[in-house]
């Protein structure tokens, strides 16, 4: 009868893990897609934590972000949860991509907006996230779906901080969502991404001064300051909600860099945008 017993219970146990058991190594599955995370040291889901939540490049994966060690190790130092977004194929379904411009048809922004709703409302269900200390980045590729998640879905994170890559050309006229916090880090002579952009087939990459001063003008961000840090050359500009619109360089070419990640985090919690309650509270530094 016991080991009648324990079969049973060893059978429930097999049966329940794979809806649960996922990870840095293994998929969260989410209907037909999937994305992974990797929780801070000693975290057992019994308190809120914030996140960084990364969008990887063209043919890049889930799993190859987290095998980037800078920022897997940059969450480690905040005390934050890093989800990875998984593609449906090599590349983000975006306006004027070089695929939809070959398909001729159009892109499902609307589907990529809503699988990134879901993959935060599952990790808030699942693991305890806090849905309000959310940093969405993203590299390249990546970076193009930050700006159209802050484009349209402002709502969804507390800040955005898109690396190496904008919208696909032509950039859109205004973004219908309320201003962001937008933290833009590039290679002041990127030659993948260039900050004028260059074709790839049918398509070309938008240009990232223009999409700046569409996002300035539609979000009524002036006073432009200069100043330089961590081997970056930033300017700064804020808008009368006190939203921070930043554009950083660098001369590391074409790269993701946790630094760059870190410093946008620490950019949010100094602008108050990552406090709990109205403590202040913007987890580890």
């Amino acid at each position: 009868m016991v080991r009648r017993s324990l079969w049973a219970l060893a059978f429930l146990l097999l049966s329940v893990a794979p809806a649960s058991a996922c990870g840095p190594d293994s998929d969260c599955a989410l209907g037909e897609r999937h994305y992974r995370i990797a929780l801070p040291d000693g975290h057992d889901g019994t308190r809120p934590i914030g996140a960084i939540l990364h969008a990887h490049g063209y043919k890049g994966s889930a799993a190859g972000a987290m095998r980037n060690n800078g920022l897997r190790q940059v969450a480690r130092d905040l005390g934050l949860a890093l989800i990875a977004a998984d593609s449906k194929g090599d590349d983000w379904s975006l306006p004027h991509s070089p695929a939809t411009m070959r398909e001729g048809k159009p892109a499902d922004l609307e589907g990529e907006l809503t699988y990134f709703e879901a993959v935060l409302d599952d990790a808030a269900r699942r693991f305890g996230v806090d849905r309000t200390r959310v940093l969405a980045t993203g590299f390249s590729a990546g970076g193009m779906m930050v700006w159209w998640l802050a484009c349209h879905r402002s709502d969804l994170a507390a800040g955005f901080a898109p690396i190496s890559g904008t919208f696909w050309a032509p950039v859109p006229d205004a973004c219908p969502a309320d201003p962001a916090h937008l933290l833009h880090t590039h290679d002041m002579a990127d030659p993948v991404v260039p900050l004028d952009g260059r074709t790839i087939g049918p398509a070309k990459q938008g240009e990232v001064m223009r999409a700046l001063a569409m996002y300035r003008a539609t979000g009524g961000f002036v006073d432009a300051q200069t100043y330089g840090a961590d081997g970056l050359d930033c300017t700064r500009w804020r808008n009368p909600d006190g939203k921070l619109l930043e554009l950083c360089l660098h001369p590391g070419g074409h790269s993701m860099d946790g630094r760059f990640v870190r410093r946008a985090w620490r950019a949010l919690a100094e602008a108050g945008a990552l406090a709990r309650d109205g403590s202040g509270d913007a987890g580890h530094d």
